[in-house]
């Protein structure tokens, strides 16, 4: 047996030995995707050479391995293209840019001492399985570095997977946490789902979670296919439709692992030919300089001797005019350095260093917090640089519009704002140059303020965290110490707070330079953390990547669009409450034998409780009889003047929070009303309106929906509201799979009247009253909230046990509703979360460890919140798909307004007709990610010259 066989090697030296399989064309197309426009100072593209030299030098660090091979699929049709002729047929032919790279990629990989394959007629896969397999059967271990998800099915107790571009390392237990099914079964889960990477159809309709449920139930995709006839639905049908294709399907994803690789390695089935080798230096010195990665070159500078062939090499040519010079390419760099950048030099540096970066955090510091109307005051920077001990960040603060901490002190040297932001435009505009960053929406309008489009944000540390763990603080400065257990700079350290609190423009660059610098570290490294937390469930991943992401630059958008605002109007509404309060007051004082302070809770309870005599029904804290809104609503019921005191609240609020505020709140460029959406506050996923808030407006009384009348559209426009309807209960009927509210949706039958029908024994639907209507009604929405017999007695007026009445007769015309109840606590309980149907985690941290009161409530919210959180996903998904068609079409038709169940557009009269037919249309071909609904989804729509007509 020779020497250098692995058992040879093993029982030699005690330790198992390893061989490291890189699969070259997976990081290939990676590597020139995740890189800028790289270019040598000739003008040749360099940016996937730098990116799998940098994958490359970074495995060999964190992979000690005796034997080794980079892989490549080689040029022409594979064995595969003969079973199924449309194999790979969708993918477009190779860049022109990334076939120039080839030779070279291959030329360096050698120089670095790798073998290097490529099989003709075989697959770089089917290479890398059968190696693998060898390797095993040889008393080696294999580790695969490799992004393709289709090698799971390589994975065993021996053989792992390493991907050096998100650093996740997968092994059997892995692989199972990540796709939900073990590595043995990845052939049948990808044979189900289909690899749309490869042109390989699964089932129509079965994503992940159906994928992952079949075979968890089934054993295997055979058992699957031997049970499709007792599988419901759609998704049942359409396996019935594939089982002549799946045989193929599951042919097409298996990699093969009996390749005849021996004219490709001499002394196969040996591994000899796959010695890892020293790099040739000098030539790998040559290399760095003929393509210009010149950081490279000095650190091999120092490692070969004097008389070598640098002392003749040529120096790089300058780059050619608008490329990029990976001459500046990042230097080795101390832990944990910041720096300020206030000179052209280092300015041109960091430019140099982010156009490299496959990943850069971006920050801004800002005058001020409306995104409309803040200016840029300087920008952060970070990104991960090599250092002597392995991988650090390094960040920079630009300062740019800093002004004399005092008239005693010098003004900061800076450099000119406009002429830096024009510099670093190209890139911020640059879709293909990656950022993170902590709440993006409002970095893009602050750059937006300056004229420029940020594009390429690929992360938000804020909604990494809020798909994450919606339940808690998802501000930086918690993420750092939640995650890093880091504490910087506060704002408040820098600026004070309060009275004395001073613009952030006139602290010494010095100090904000430190607080901005860790603002970019920390973002980047909280990324690096939450990402890969994210990437291991692919329900989660879903919800982040195809909701949140994209929502937050439609909400961008939306925001900096605004909507029109009639000022004259909400001037005579206002004087108009004003005239309805100077009357209640009046009946108030009246009822109560005087004046008092209809402002004052105290005031309120000394005149009801003591002057009036009428009976206290709760206390607050201090001990002092409550006059909330729940009380008074109480006491209205049998008393005029708890009721008239509501009434004056109600007006007084409407009046001070939207006919008096929101003329103020014109912004005076736009001359309209700019709300803001927070995407991480409500833990359901629903989105939040602030600065105006305009989803509280109040619609139930005719002062609220007269508000809406001030919202107008522009001159030969139209406002355009698309409300889905009775949402949560036709989810309800999804979820539950309850027959009677299916078959009510699905026939368009009046669900309030058919259940009102069945609650009071009404002979047909149509005969039922108006009021029974209304009871039902009020049922079939309580019971999603959770309401109990108490709670629906008192919004119907009905002793309690009518109501407790109402509520079997429900149960036992809607079992299925009651099953869904049970299994949502249920759910809860074991878990501490529920989910929505598109995936999303809704978190409920009381349902363990809450005390009676908190535990009740809480499982409430396990029955209503995956009904909400399912909505909220939907009209975001819808948000979505109506911004991409009025993009594609290039329409002029405009989305303002998101009002949670609810999509306010402001058309241009000649779109008019295209928009009440196909808005509608859009929003209700929104489907889950696997599957269909259930029932179908309606939205309605109204038009208007204002918000009130159009709703």
């Amino acid at each position: 047996m020779s020497a250098s066989t692995p058992q040879a090697l093993s029982s030699a030296t005690g330790e198992q030995p390893v061989l490291l399989l890189v699969d070259g064309s997976s990081y290939l197309y990676r590597a020139y995707h995740a890189m800028p426009d790289l270019r040598s100072g000739d003008g040749f593209p360099t940016g996937a050479i730098h990116g799998l030299i940098a994958m490359m030098r970074r495995l060999r660090e964190q992979v000690p391995a005796c034997w080794a091979a980079c892989v490549f699929d080689a040029k022409g049709p594979t064995f595969r293209d003969d079973w199924y002729p449309d194999y790979k047929g969708h993918r477009p032919s190779m860049p022109e840019d990334l076939a120039q790279q080839i030779a070279p990629i291959h030329e360096v990989v050698r120089i670095m001492g790798w073998p290097l394959l490529q099989v003709e007629g075989v697959e770089a896969d089917d290479v890398i399985g059968t190696l693998a397999q060898r390797a095993q059967a040889l008393g080696a271990r294999v580790v695969i570095s490799t992004g393709d998800k289709d090698m799971a099915q390589l994975v065993t107790p021996e053989v792992t997977l390493l991907n050096t571009m998100t650093q996740e390392s997968l092994d059997a237990a892995g692989v199972l946490a990540k796709f939900g099914v073990p590595p043995e079964r990845i052939v049948d889960y990808l044979s189900l789902v289909g690899d749309a990477v490869d042109n390989v159809p699964g089932v129509p309709k079965v994503g992940p979670k159906t994928a992952v449920k079949w075979l968890a139930e089934h054993g295997s995709l055979d058992a699957v296919m031997a049970a499709a006839e007792s599988i419901g639905g759609v998704v049942g049908q359409n396996l019935r439709d594939t089982l002549n294709w799946l045989p193929m399907a599951r042919r097409l994803v298996t990699i093969r692992c009996d390749c005849d690789l021996s004219a490709h390695l001499p002394g196969w089935p040996q591994l000899e030919a796959l010695q890892q080798h020293a790099p040739d230096l000098d030539a790998l010195l040559g290399f760095y300089r003929q393509y210009g990665f010149r950081s490279w070159g000095r650190e091999l500078e120092g490692q070969i001797g004097p008389g070598s062939s640098r002392d003749s090499a040529a120096a790089p040519a300058p780059a050619a005019s608008g490329q990029i010079s990976t001459s500046f390419e990042a230097v080795p760099v101390l832990p944990g350095q910041y720096e300020t950048v206030d000179s052209e030099e280092a300015l041109a540096r960091w430019l140099a260093l982010i156009q490299a970066s496959p990943l850069t955090a971006l920050d801004t510091e800002t005058t001020g917090l409306d995104p409309l109307q803040a200016q840029v005051v300087g920008l952060s920077l970070a990104l991960i640089g090599s250092g002597d001990g392995g991988e650090i960040v390094r960040a920079a603060y630009i300062p740019l519009a800093h002004e004399q901490p005092s008239l005693d002190q010098p003004a900061p040297q800076q450099l000119d704002r406009d002429a830096v932001l024009a510099r670093l435009r190209p890139w911020l505009e640059d879709a293909g140059a990656a950022k993170v960053g902590q709440n993006i929406k409002f970095d893009t309008h602050i750059l937006a303020n300056h004229g420029i489009t940020v594009r390429g944000w690929a992360h938000d540390t804020l909604l990494e965290s809020y798909v994450l763990e919606a339940h808690r603080p998802h501000g930086l400065e918690s993420l750092a110490q939640r995650h890093l257990n880091r504490q910087g700079l506060s704002y408040e350290d820098l600026c004070g707070k309060g009275a004395k609190q001073i613009p952030l423009a006139r602290v010494p660059v010095d100090q904000v330079s430190q607080y901005a610098c860790e603002d970019a570290d920390f973002t980047l490294q909280v990324h690096r953390q939450l990402w890969p937390q994210i990437q291991a469930d692919a329900a989660l991943d879903a919800v982040y990547t195809r909701i949140e992401l994209p929502v937050a630059d439609v909400l961008q958008r939306m925001e900096r669009d605004g909507i029109g605002l009639d000022v004259p109007e909400l001037q005579r509404q206002s004087a108009d409450l004003h005239t309805r309060m100077t009357q209640l007051e009046g009946q108030i004082y009246e009822q109560a034998g005087g004046p008092f302070n209809l402002g004052s809770p105290k005031q309120i309870g000394e005149v009801l409780f003591g002057r009036m005599g009428l009976p206290q029904k709760k206390s607050t804290a201090t001990g002092a009889a409550s006059t909330s809104e729940e009380v008074l609503q109480e006491l209205a019921e049998d008393y005029p003047l708890p009721a008239l005191i509501l009434q004056h609240r109600s007006l007084s609020k409407l009046k001070s929070t939207y006919t008096d505020k929101l003329p103020a709140m014109v912004n005076p460029d736009t001359g309209r009303v700019h709300t803001s959406y927070s995407q991480a506050v409500a833990v359901t996923g629903r989105l939040s309106s602030n600065e105006p808030n305009l989803q509280n407006i109040p619609i139930r009384t005719p002062e609220g929906r007269r508000v809406r009348r001030a919202f107008v559209a522009r001159p030969g426009h139209v406002l355009l509201s698309a409300d889905y309807s009775q949402i949560e209960l036709r989810l309800m009927a999804h979820i539950s799979q309850d027959a009677g509210l299916l078959r009510a949706f699905r026939e368009g039958i009046d669900v309030h009247r058919a259940t009102a029908a069945d609650i009071f024994g009404v002979a047909s639907p149509d005969e039922v009253s108006a009021d029974q209507r209304r009871y039902a009604k009020t049922i079939n929405f309580g019971l999603i909230y959770g309401m109990g017999a108490f709670g629906l007695a008192r919004a119907l007026g009905i002793a309690n046990g009518a109501a407790k009445d109402y509520i079997e007769r429900y149960f036992a015309r809607y079992p299925g509703v009651r099953a869904y109840m049970d299994r949502a606590r249920q759910e809860a309980a074991a878990q501490g979360y529920v989910s929505t149907v598109y995936g999303r985690r809704l978190w409920l941290p009381d349902i363990k460890g809450g005390n009676g009161p908190r535990k009740a409530a809480a499982e409430r919210q396990a029955i209503n919140a995956p009904l909400q959180g399912t909505a909220a996903d939907l009209i975001k998904l819808a948000m979505i798909a109506v911004d991409a068609e009025l993009s594609a079409q290039q329409r002029a038709t405009r989305m303002l307004l998101q009002v949670h169940d609810e999509l306010v557009f402001e058309v241009p009269d000649a779109e008019l007709a295209w928009a009440r037919e196909r808005l509608p249309q859009i929003m209700g071909a929104i489907q889950p990610f696997e599957g269909e609904f259930a029932v179908p989804l309606t939205a309605e729509v109204g038009v208007g010259a204002n918000w009130d007509e159009a709703h």
